[in-house]
């Protein structure tokens, strides 16, 4: 199996319409894949502007916030880039499309990586943000997933929240267990 790297993705549209998206991206020979579901804003702004911007970030209000309609965060330019970075960002990787494998649900665009650049210091790991990445990732799925497995794996996963969380890492997981709760009240 390869390595998937979850990071932020922003992309931009002919317009230069920032899109940020949460992604996981496939480690392959030195490139990047990003493989986006077809549709999504990430794949039409991929063919149309073939660059993108590979955000690593420790606030996981961000991809809980992507993931339930909360979508506006910083950006900062990244000079000789055209595809902007996340303010929050720790570092960043420069990616260009070097080529696109075509498919009928995901397209892999393999990228090469032209430049990362550090922005703040890593201060370790927390169980909690592990727990919310893998909670959006449910998030992400409900649709795919039977109930109780959603329910399961978000019991098991709230025993990291309740024992490791600062603000944040609860902030976004709220955020996630509504959007649980709004999908099944459906």
């Amino acid at each position: 199996m390869p390595m998937i790297r979850e990071c932020v993705v922003t992309t931009i549209d002919a317009t230069g319409h920032v899109h940020i998206a949460p992604l996981g991206l496939i480690e392959d020979s030195g490139e990047w894949i990003i493989a986006p579901f077809r549709p999504s804003a990430t794949l039409h702004n991929l063919k149309v502007v073939p660059f993108a911007t590979a955000n690593y970030i420790d606030d996981v209000r961000i991809i809980a916030g992507c993931l339930t309609g909360r979508r506006v965060w910083p950006i900062v330019d990244v000079p000789g880039h055209p595809v902007p970075r996340l303010d929050a960002a720790l570092a960043h990787g420069e990616l260009k499309v070097a080529r696109v494998e075509d498919d009928a649900t995901r397209p892999r665009f393999h990228c090469s990586v032209s430049k990362v650049e550090m922005h703040a210091p890593f201060r370790g790991l927390n169980r909690a943000k592990a727990a919310v990445l893998e909670a959006a990732i449910l998030v992400s799925r409900l649709s795919m997933l039977p109930r109780e497995k959603v329910e399961s794996e978000i019991a098991y996963l709230k025993i990291a929240i309740d024992k490791t969380a600062g603000p944040d890492e609860r902030e976004a997981w709220d955020w996630l267990i509504d959007a649980v709760a709004q999908f099944y009240a459906k």
